[in-house]
């Protein structure tokens, strides 16, 4: 029987505007969980890491591979490059681990209608960025290239510290600032947001045309770049992190360098939102037909 699934393509500008948005939605986001303090019960602290329902939204509704790369470089420019500082090797770590995630969350998700994929999709997303950056912590600390800091109150151990931080992000940043606000999300922007890049909503037929979700393929490449992620954190954490620098903006503007930040992720944001109402509606003024990003 011949496959009904059509391939999901995408123009050379299209791609740049999942990118463009997603990087500066997700940098401007990632600004304010700066200025969310932080709450001490005990030797827990409750935080708010990320809202991860951005690049999770993203994801799922456009193609997840220029979404998941747009978040993660709008969390190293806006969070690091526009305070004037960079952590070097140790930010390849965060950049790997949350593409791969996000990316392996939106390919999860075949049909954005479905509550139950993109619950599903929302949840292994952070499990997954969540488990890799527990599995670095914890490695480490094992291979001798950072210092085991015990927290008071909890048992001296790496595997149990790292593991109450884990189930305390996958609560607090997981469930109320992933999963809950992408299941809203979603559903209700699935069909009004995609024309606006001119491109028609995905359906349960629509294939990538990349590999599909959980081959062997993409697994061994998630372990690699997981393998690579760790590497560049170990190294990091040594004399041989290159390219770590701090012009000392933060601690001049103190959190007027994070407004700064939020100002510009916002501008862009802004830009691209309007330009894409401005080609929907010359799309429709000029009676072209909609971008089919089918094949």
């Amino acid at each position: 029987m011949k496959s009904t699934a059509r391939t999901y393509t995408l123009t050379s500008s299209q791609k740049m505007m999942i990118f463009v948005l997603s990087m500066s939605l997700y940098g401007l986001s990632n600004m304010f969980t700066e200025l969310i303090p932080k709450l001490q019960l005990g030797p827990l602290e409750l935080s708010v890491e990320y809202f991860a329902f951005i690049p999770l939204t993203l994801c799922i509704l456009f193609h997840p591979f220029y979404a998941a790369v747009g978040a993660a470089l709008g969390e190293v420019i806006f969070g690091e490059l526009m305070l004037g500082q960079f952590g070097g090797l140790g930010e390849l770590e965060k950049f790997l681990t949350f593409s791969l995630a996000m990316y392996i969350a939106g390919r999860m998700v075949s049909d954005p209608r479905n509550r139950m994929q993109v619950g599903a999709a929302a949840i292994v997303g952070v499990g997954i960025h969540q488990l890799c950056s527990t599995l670095v912590d914890i490695g480490k600390v094992w291979i001798g290239v950072e210092e085991f800091e015990a927290v008071p109150g909890l048992a001296e151990s790496v595997v149990l510290i790292e593991g109450v931080s884990f189930l305390n992000t996958m609560i607090v940043s997981g469930t109320l600032f992933a999963l809950l606000p992408t299941l809203y999300l979603v559903p209700r922007l699935y069909g009004k947001i995609e024309p606006l890049l001119g491109i028609r909503p995905r359906e349960a037929t629509t294939r990538y045309e990349s590999v599909k979700v959980w081959t062997p393929k993409l697994m061994i490449g998630g372990v690699i770049l997981a393998l690579l992620a760790f590497g560049a954190e170990s190294l990091s954490e040594t004399d041989w992190n290159f390219g770590e620098w701090d012009s000392g903006l933060a601690d001049r503007l103190g959190s007027g360098a994070i407004w700064l930040s939020i100002a510009i992720a916002a501008v862009i944001a802004v830009v691209i939102i309007l330009i894409m109402r401005a080609r929907k509606k010359r799309s429709g003024n000029d009676g072209s037909a909609e971008t089919v990003p089918y094949a």
